[in-house]
């Protein structure tokens, strides 16, 4: 039997390619990572976009994997900002020496499983190419942007930026006429950070958001209470819905509180602040009139924080149920608005029609900028995988997942054996705190791979029956709430000719934990192994 080059191919170095890379060295296995980018980081190497800062608090993003690890890195503030992020992979990188198994600037462009040697030949742009038994796509949720059509951007005389691009060297916009493109989160942290700067802003809005403040602060008397319950604190949070701690006590239905209980509680989640507002009520995403409520009590708070009621009522959602979309953790974004400096031009009211070497056309005005800055999204969950060409014979995995993708339990998609997803579709992921996704998924995936060698066994891959239920459970249990009627990038909405699709898996990391375990201890029920 032909022998690979490699026990295991990770394709790259963010916070999930990095912890496989550990893992699996420490279990003695041989591994690489092929990285497309010129360091470490994944996400918080490429969004360097001002005001970039995670939405997740930095004690909880962050890993577990090592006490030594936990209780050496000093977190500065409750969410940290991309530069401390980037700072902190690089340490994990530096202090685990993974760089010597690390390729940089070299991108997987093609996957093609051997039936007869049973491994990946595994090829780059670069030409070259390696086999390897496992391939283990760690290739991010959020991680190939979205670039739309625009008629007219390359024609723009000043200088165009997009959020997912930004120069490393930072771009000065002192004294300069802005506008931004976009108000999601990549949108909202660069129109917070830039705006005190700049001459004048205009933000181009399709779609407002839902933003919960952050309340940032320094966090040395909560960092040091954690420290000293690490293992504990870690152990809640792997059981809860989100993958995260939540303000005490736990949340409740809607019907078991009065109204002014109902007021209590959500002054009470607000003044906490964060993504935990979403978990108010145990049926927030699941009726639509205690998801109302929910949504009303934001939207008197955006009514209270803009002093122009009409622009106001322009920043409140209204054509989708709140935490539907991803919602946004902002540090003095509404206030923005009541700048002399800023302004709103509604794309809903007045359609961008295209750039001009001089600026913007919306509606009937014509706008001139010095500066154009676009924060377009991303193609979720799905992209990274799509822009590999990954084959099995005549199989591919963009023809199978054409009408969405098919996984099984988000770790593998049937006809493509040992080939591995951390956080992919149809996983928690992007619904969870990322971090505690990723370790379980990393070591889960690791335990199988254990598991196989002991046996002596090659080949994995799911049963197409396994993955056909999978794909049924997840969508099912989408329908029960309000999810899909948001046009949102959890349903791929954002991407022109993308099957509209829920993308994550909506029950919680508790619920997905319980199963994946089972699963495990079933023997990998679902899961074909062969030698």
């Amino acid at each position: 039997m032909n022998m690979a080059d490699h026990d295991a191919v990770i394709i790259g170095a963010g916070f999930s390619g990095l912890y496989q890379l550990y893992k699996l060295r420490e279990l003695g296995f041989d591994a690489v990572i092929l990285e497309a980018g010129p360091e470490v980081g994944g996400t918080w190497y490429w969004n360097r976009y001002p005001g970039a800062r995670c939405d997740i608090e930095s004690i909880e993003y962050s890993y577990s994997f090592d006490p030594e690890l936990e209780q050496e890195w000093n977190w500065s503030e409750r969410y940290a900002a991309q530069p401390e992020l980037l700072a902190y992979i690089r340490h994990v990188s530096d202090k685990y020496d993974l760089r010597k198994d690390i390729e940089f600037q070299t991108r997987v462009t093609t996957l093609d499983f051997d039936d007869v040697a049973c491994h990946w030949t595994v090829r780059t742009d670069d030409g070259a190419s390696r086999t390897a038994r496992f391939v283990i796509a760690a290739t991010g949720c959020l991680s190939v942007p979205v670039q739309p059509e625009i008629e007219g951007v390359d024609d723009f005389g000043g200088d165009t930026y997009w959020t997912w691009d930004w120069p490393e060297e930072g771009v000065d916009l002192t004294d300069k006429r802005v506008a931004v493109v976009g108000t999601g989160s990549s949108g909202l942290q660069t129109i917070t950070a830039i705006a005190p700067d700049v001459a004048h802003l205009t933000v181009f809005q399709r779609t407002p958001v839902f933003a919960i403040p952050a309340f940032n602060h320094e966090i040395d008397e909560e960092l040091a209470e954690v420290k000293s319950r690490y293992p504990e604190f870690r152990a809640e949070s792997r059981v809860t819905r989100g993958g995260a701690h939540c303000a005490d006590p736990e949340a409740k239905f809607f019907d078991e509180y009065n109204p002014d209980e109902v007021v209590d509680e959500l002054s009470r989640r607000w003044a906490d602040g964060g993504l935990c507002y979403q978990q108010s009520f145990l049926d927030l995403v699941l009726d639509p009139s205690v998801n109302k409520a929910a949504a009303d009590f934001v939207a008197d708070q955006i009514r209270h924080k803009v002093n122009d009621p009409a622009l106001a009522e322009k920043l409140i959602p209204t054509t989708y149920p709140i935490a539907t979309k991803r919602m946004c953790v902002d540090t003095g974004y509404f206030e923005v608005y009541n700048r002399d400096n800023v302004s709103l031009v509604d794309l809903r009211e007045e359609p961008l029609k295209g750039v001009t070497p001089q600026g913007i056309i919306a509606g009937d005005t014509a706008h001139e900028f010095d500066v154009l800055i676009f924060a377009t999204g991303f193609d979720a969950m799905t992209g990274a995988l799509q822009a590999i060409d990954i084959r099995h014979g005549d199989l591919t995995l963009r023809d199978k997942w054409s009408e969405g993708p098919r996984t099984y339990l988000g770790l593998m998609s049937a006809g493509f054996p040992n080939l591995f997803t951390i956080t992919g579709p149809q996983s928690p992921s992007v619904l969870s705190n990322m971090l505690t996704s990723i370790e379980q998924h990393v070591d889960w995936i690791s335990d199988l791979l254990v598991v196989m060698r002991e046996r002596g066994q090659r080949r994995i891959e799911p049963e197409v029956q396994a993955e056909t239920t999978w794909v049924d459970i997840t969508n099912d249990t989408a329908d029960l709430t309000l999810f899909p009627q948001a046009a949102s990038w959890y349903m791929g909405a954002n991407v022109p000719g993308k099957r509209r699709v829920f993308l994550p898996f909506v029950a919680g990391v508790d619920v997905y934990k319980q199963i994946c375990d089972g699963v495990a201890v079933a023997d990998y029920h679902g899961f074909e192994m062969t030698a």
